[in-house]
């Protein structure tokens, strides 16, 4: 089939937010007593709030009783930072012209709530791109669960084969592969040269990088 749908991850693609995450989950956990190191951070990169709260609370044995409170307080810490401090990844208003340019589709799926979505919808100034938007927040389960790749594909009206996807995270390359679409993969550079990325259709350093070439040979 045609491509003739990109569909985006959010945070650490089209915003900088994976370090402020970093930094609202570090002010939280130190409230109870825990401090995560950066590769114990980037091990759960791209699990859902919730997911990563109940995993290091799971892993330092802090009990289920504060889950809630742990991943509200995350939440709202990284709203304010990325209002202060927020920064939009390089590319971003190119590539989105890019597919807009082509008459492609074009959609966001992310394990963050629709509140940040539409915040870095606004930071990026994309709202005249963004034709659907998929938040793995309240579904059973997310990446790399690939419901909310699917669940974006069906609000644009597309078949996941006519998708073209772009990650910046393991679990979210594996939910891309699962729903049958295709992925590009831009990770963040100390993860560059993993060979994990692997069973992506394509690899990048930025989404800057990506052209009319790399299109083409995908189809």
């Amino acid at each position: 089939m045609q491509l003739n749908t990109a569909i985006f991850d959010m945070d650490g693609l089209l915003i900088d937010s994976e370090p402020l995450w970093n930094e609202a989950a570090a002010e939280v956990f130190r409230m109870y007593g825990v401090s995560l190191s950066e590769e114990q951070y980037h091990s759960t990169t791209g699990l859902r709030t919730k997911e990563f709260v109940q995993w290091w609370f799971q892993h330092f044995n802090l009990g289920d009783a504060e889950h809630a409170r742990a991943e509200k307080l995350i939440f709202e810490k990284v709203i304010e930072k990325i209002e202060q401090k927020g920064r939009v990844m390089p590319g971003v208003p190119y590539i989105f012209r890019f597919f807009h340019e082509r008459g492609f589709k074009i959609g966001i799926a992310s394990s963050s709530p629709l509140g940040m979505i539409d915040k870095a919808i606004e930071m990026c100034g994309l709202q005249q791109f963004v034709q659907a938007k998929a938040s793995a927040e309240n579904l059973p389960h997310g990446k790399p669960h690939p419901q909310v790749y699917l669940d974006c594909a069906l609000a644009l009206n597309a078949d996941p084969l006519e998708c073209i996807c772009f990650e910046d995270s393991f679990p979210g390359l594996i939910a891309v592969k699962a729903a049958r679409m295709k992925c590009v993969v831009v990770p963040h550079f100390s993860q560059q040269k993993s060979e994990k990325w692997v069973i992506a259709d394509l690899r990048i350093s930025s989404l800057q990088n990506f052209g009319e070439l790399h299109l083409n040979l995908m189809q």
